[in-house]
């Protein structure tokens, strides 16, 4: 295969190094790897630990010792001739959250409590994503963007970015009577996107790049406070009935579009 068809396989979760049953299934003490099964806690995970079998940091349920073996693949097959792209075109989910009104909350409160709210946000959202078993891209000032990939997540990736969303809201309190701790809005969308190892010199990042991740960022900035905007495709690939939700049309930078709206509603 060629390295490109090895990462949409690896990252399709149809690769066949997937389906192999690693033999450090058999050492005990949960929870472990999703990929290669290592235990993280009791003895075993103490010893593997000195090993590089720790949770990665973009997704605790994954080893970072697997994604250090992805890293050294993509140094060994670079999909560029560059030899600094490393990745392929995938089907994937993205959910972008940002804070709503950040710049006068920022304006409004003291630095220290303004820095401690979104260090909440930032502590509440990696929970929530890692929960949903996605993959946390980044953190940028206000915003959080998690990835939704099949390798982790399975065929159903466009379902789980919209329950974490949906979780998220709660999770900051939108469906409580006293409403939320920090003012969110979301956007989801499903499309075909590079995913891989970018950069170099010690700097490289995994990350989703190109227009649908565009498109995603634009939808969580058009959303209201507790609203998550879900586009058409990604409705359409999560299953979501349609009847009596309200259709929004938004233009994203000259890029018109349709979505859904899922508002949540505050507590009684």
């Amino acid at each position: 295969m060629t390295p490109e068809q090895e990462w949409h396989d690896f990252l399709s979760g149809t690769h066949p190094h997937l389906q192999d049953k690693s033999p450090l299934r058999f050492i005990p003490s949960n929870p472990r790897c999703k990929l290669c099964s290592a235990p993280f806690k009791g003895p075993g995970g103490l010893v593997l630990r000195r090993y590089g079998y720790t949770p990665w940091e973009k997704q605790p349920k994954i080893c970072g010792r697997c994604f250090d073996g992805l890293q050294l693949h993509a140094k060994m097959c670079p999909s560029s001739e560059d030899g600094e792209v490393s990745g392929a075109e995938v089907e994937v989910s993205m959910l972008f959250a940002d804070v709503r009104g950040s710049s006068k909350l920022a304006r409004q409160m003291p630095v220290w409590d303004f820095t401690r709210l979104m260090n909440r946000f930032y502590k509440v959202s990696s929970e929530v994503l890692i929960d949903a078993d996605a993959i946390i891209e980044k953190f940028v000032g206000d915003e959080v963007v998690g990835l939704f990939l099949p390798f982790l997540t399975g065929r159903e990736h466009a379902r789980r970015a919209v329950e974490a969303a949906d979780e998220l809201l709660r999770a900051t309190g939108h469906d409580s009577a006293e409403g939320p701790w920090v003012p969110l809005g979301a956007g989801v969308h499903t499309g075909t996107a590079f995913v891989g190892i970018v950069g170099s010199h010690g700097a490289s990042d995994f990350t989703a790049l190109g227009d649908p991740v565009n498109i995603a960022a634009h939808l969580a900035s058009q959303a209201a406070i507790g609203e998550i905007l879900v586009t058409d495709e990604a409705a359409a690939a999560a299953a979501i009935p349609q009847e009596g939700l309200e259709r929004r049309h938004v233009s994203l930078k000259g890029h018109p579009i349709d979505a859904l709206v899922l508002a949540m509603s505050g507590g009684p």
